[in-house]
């Protein structure tokens, strides 16, 4: 029920999951908006949900008012073993609400933390935290790159994984008090493969493979790179028409260039797993068409797959 293309899209990524995935895909929702949609998508399971929270609802609140709601059925669902993961498009705020309260947190983790693959010249990045928690304390900063280099290593599939501290600077004594104090304290846990301090371009360069930063300045960062990239690619399609040579150029570059566009759309990424929480919970990014839902699927069932929450508790205790 969540997104600005819900639930059609939802319905429609859903069935796609399940058929590309091979999958069991569980849809949850209002039965009078999702129900007709379901006719054409059989393989789909159907959970009913009476209530919906919105975008504006405040999170916490209305997860302990609205029992009964679509996000709040699917961590139960998930709770009770009736699923593996769950994925929403919804409020990411109440998302983060609803895996808090009815799947709890990870022992030792203070803090849930939201990651996202991220482009690079090389092998894409993982950088966390860009939106779960602003203003965090540096001891919460450092469980992030404790979680983050377990899925790196995991799901992305590289050994001892390099990790960076998203700074304006990449000298050690850069940044605001916390950067400098989270910088002393990964550079003594000898259990991270610390690379130091990363500036932006650093990171997209692929100096590391997981980028760490409070919940603002990541989600800052990440809808500057993806606006970035929407832009380029709008001013390309507004040029390269403009003369009969520019469309012949077009025409000879369109192949390359929509590999291109597939390595910097957030669409192929998917979502991104609440890392901390007691089991698989993914938020989608709030525009996501059935592409977009599909391969949040996708990125779910590989958390699950690797065993992701069970690393993590091992790192964290570790």
């Amino acid at each position: 029920m969540g997104g600005d293309h819900a639930p059609e899209q939802a319905v429609l990524g859903a069935a796609q999951a399940a058929a590309e995935l091979g999958i069991e895909a569980v849809v949850v929702g209002r039965p009078e908006s999702v129900q007709p949609l379901l006719d054409s998508h059989p393989q789909l399971r159907f959970v009913p949900a009476s209530q919906v929270i919105g975008m504006d609802d405040p999170p916490a609140q209305a997860v302990r008012s609205k029992h009964d709601s679509s996000m709040s059925v699917c961590a139960r669902l998930c709770k009770e073993g009736r699923a593996d993961a769950w994925v929403s498009a919804g409020n990411s705020g109440a998302i983060m609400a609803a895996a808090l309260f009815l799947q709890g947190r990870i022992r030792g983790v203070d803090r849930p933390a939201l990651g996202t693959v991220l482009p690079t010249a090389d092998q894409p990045a993982y950088m966390l935290d860009v939106g779960a928690n602003v203003d965090s304390r540096p001891e919460f900063l450092v469980q992030f790159a404790q979680m983050g280099a377990v899925y790196a290593e995991r799901v992305l599939g590289r050994g001892r994984p390099r990790v960076g501290l998203l700074s304006n600077g990449e000298e050690e004594g850069k940044g605001d008090e916390r950067t400098r104090d989270v910088h002393g304290r990964l550079k003594r846990l000898t259990s991270l493969n610390f690379v130091g301090n990363v500036e932006p371009r650093d990171a997209l360069a692929g100096r590391a493979d997981v980028v760490v930063a409070d919940g603002f300045v990541g989600n800052l960062t990440i809808k500057m790179a993806e606006a970035t990239a929407e832009l380029i690619f709008k001013i390309l399609r507004e040029e390269i028409p403009r003369s009969p040579r520019g469309k012949l150029g077009g025409l000879l570059i369109r192949t390359g260039v929509g590999e291109i566009r597939s390595r910097l759309d957030w669409r192929e990424f998917g979502g991104a797993p609440l890392l901390g929480i007691d089991g698989v919970a993914v938020v989608a990014h709030g525009r996501s068409d059935a592409r977009a839902i599909k391969n949040a699927v996708r990125v779910a069932r590989q958390a699950v797959e690797v065993g992701l929450v069970g690393k993590i508790r091992e790192a964290v205790a570790r």
